[in-house]
């Protein structure tokens, strides 16, 4: 059986959220000046039939009607550069906080378009703050972001904001039993190459960050999710603790991590919230990572999430990078989001106008977000093509920009300042992200598909949808102007569709426990796959994990759950398609 066949509709995205990430300009603790785009901790919000999107120092916030197309609207009341903001409606008025170490002043809004934030409570210090309302009307917050101290939790007054009670030490972090909770990549620690990184890992230690706190109520129980084990590693994930009541007691959910992408083209899935649109669909959104030119290089990601018949949560994260549909109505999650369109272009036959070295053009089409192809020049015109080595159904072109030495192209700051807010003052239109995307069948006669050159539009991840679907064997990209004037530099461009062949063949996973936290999986390669998704659970019709693998025919899982069992399937993929593979216990 195969799956993976496409379905034709306009209100596709793809991760990470094509929006302007705002550009940071910092020299941390002595180390070299970097410029490097950041947004992370996303709040979404639905309020008064808009979402509203904050998120981590980004002077500002996002606005959209349907989930697709995100307009940026800076605020001259909130603070500007503050972490993990957080917006959630209290009795019918938005109320908007951020992280601070001093107090942190608690905004309200009822018409946040017209930046209408108001200060009604100096709040107290606090790092990753939430707000939660219940049915009753009663109001709780809770924060935390440490891996020393427990995420915190108390009650509010509805009417001054003030505590009423003692604040409730809630959950800590456990890796001796929560394998996904273990640090490092791959949950497996390392030895930090650079100083920066040492003087980092000596403060830190071998504990996760237990942070990112959001409460969630469905039917009568609570959900409290969080993330760990840190920002800046691909398994950053979160998980969650669930109660009969708002401060607990809480019993750690063994499904849990309920949001983990730790493979595919960019990596992580942390630090988010859960929200509904007006369909009643749940969706999860969540911090990615980038993470190469400064640990918090992070971007956003939204997923179909929702709850099962049993009160488990859960994401579907499968090809959790590729494109997804926004359903106009209410659907199900796990088999009516996914688009159906796969991947054209893994290591297609890739060539450019000129290649700076160690930025090669094969690198635009490795599937790996940390690696890139830079031209070697900053001038307009530069350009990458790739040939996809026969016609294929094109549906939609994602084009992924990488800030290749941005440092030496920004105008210089101060130590650790941003200067994103300046940079914009005094040069208007300052990084656009301009670029021609054309088509061909032949390499000689090519159709425009987008072209946003001399618009000044920030689109570093601008995610194209080809209406109607083209039949092309080639795609070629052009530069216009890019940030700061520097070199056209690519990350991924990733082109999808349809193939004119068949899936691969399935794939019949081996799987033996290794310790309590850790379970090996082999499986026979298919010489037709791409690659494989490894999806795994606590029970058989549960297997709500995924693991996204290109030209790799093992895994070592490292984040089980101790004292539970589970159950593992491998499915084969190409351009063609999907084959799911047979469910199997993990002995």
């Amino acid at each position: 059986m195969t799956s993976g066949s496409p379905r034709s509709t306009t209100a596709v995205t793809c991760n990470p959220l094509n929006i302007p990430y705002r550009y940071q300009d910092v020299r941390p603790m002595g180390a070299e000046r970097t410029v490097h785009r950041e947004a992370a901790d996303p709040t979404i919000v639905r309020y008064r039939g808009r979402f509203y999107l904050f998120a981590s120092m980004s002077a500002g916030f996002w606005h959209s009607t349907d989930l697709l197309t995100w307009e940026y609207r800076a605020t001259r009341k909130l603070p500007a550069l503050d972490y993990a903001p957080h917006a959630r409606e209290i009795n019918g008025v938005l109320y908007v906080t951020a992280s601070r170490l001093t107090d942190s002043p608690i905004f309200r809004s009822e018409d946040p378009l017209a930046d209408d934030f108001t200060v009604v409570s100096p709040g107290f210090p606090f790092w990753d703050p939430n707000f939660f309302q219940d049915v009753d009307g009663a109001v709780y917050f809770y924060w935390g972001c440490s891996n020393k101290e427990p995420i915190t939790g108390v009650r509010l007054d509805p009417e001054t904001l003030d505590k009423v009670g003692e604040p409730v030490a809630l959950i800590v972090g456990a890796p001796d039993r929560h394998g996904w909770e273990q640090i490092g990549e791959n949950h497996v620690k390392a030895e930090p190459l650079t100083e920066r990184a040492k003087i980092i890992a000596q403060y830190l230690g071998d504990a996760p960050f237990v942070e990112g706190v959001w409460m969630t109520r469905h039917n009568d129980t609570y959900y409290l999710q969080y993330a760990a084990p840190g920002t800046e590693w691909n398994t950053y994930a979160n998980g969650y603790y669930t109660g009969s009541s708002p401060l607990g007691p809480f019993e750690y959910a063994p499904n849990s991590p309920f949001s983990s992408k730790p493979g595919g083209f960019v990596t992580a899935a942390g630090h988010g919230s859960t929200f509904q649109d007006e369909h009643g669909n749940w969706w999860h959104a969540s911090t990615m990572r980038v993470s190469v030119h400064h640990e918090f290089e992070r971007r956003i990601g939204l997923f179909p999430a929702g709850f099962d018949s049993d009160g488990v949560l859960f994401c579907n994260q499968n090809f959790g990078d590729y494109p997804t549909l926004v359903p106009d109505r209410r659907v199900d999650p796990w088999t009516e989001t996914f688009a159906g369109w796969m991947l054209q272009s893994l290591h297609a036959m890739t060539t450019a106008s000129s290649s700076a070295e160690g930025h090669e053009p094969e690198r635009a089409v490795n599937e790996d977000i940390r690696t890139w192809w830079t031209a070697a020049t900053s001038q307009p015109g530069e350009w990458l093509q790739t040939d996809l080595g026969e016609e294929r159904t094109i549906t939609a072109i994602q084009l992924n920009l990488a800030d290749d030495d941005m440092a030496s192209h920004a105008p210089d700051g101060s130590d650790g300042e941003d200067l994103t807010g300046a940079w914009r003052a005094i040069y208007p239109d300052l990084y656009p992200t301009e670029v021609l995307i054309e088509v061909s069948t032949d390499g000689q006669e090519w159709h425009t598909v987008s072209d946003n050159r001399g618009s000044g539009e920030d689109a570093p991840h601008a995610f194209v949808v080809l209406e109607p679907a083209r039949r092309a064997r080639f795609v070629k990209v052009t530069a216009g102007r890019m940030p700061f004037d520097g070199p056209f530099s690519i990350s991924g461009l990733r082109v999808f569709g349809t193939g004119d062949g068949t899936a691969p063949s399935a794939a019949a996973p081996r799987a033996r426990r290794v310790d309590d936290l850790t379970a090996r999986i082999e499986w026979e390669s298919c010489d037709t796959a791409h690659g494989y998704n490894v999806r795994y659970g606590i029970a058989p019709n549960k297997l709500y994990h995924s693991w996204l693998l290109y030209e790799q025919n093992d895994l070592d899982l490292r984040s089980l759950n101790a004292g539970h069992d589970y159950w593992v399937a491998v499915d084969s993929f190409n351009e063609n398609g999907i084959t799911p593979g047979p469910v199997v216990k993990i002995t």
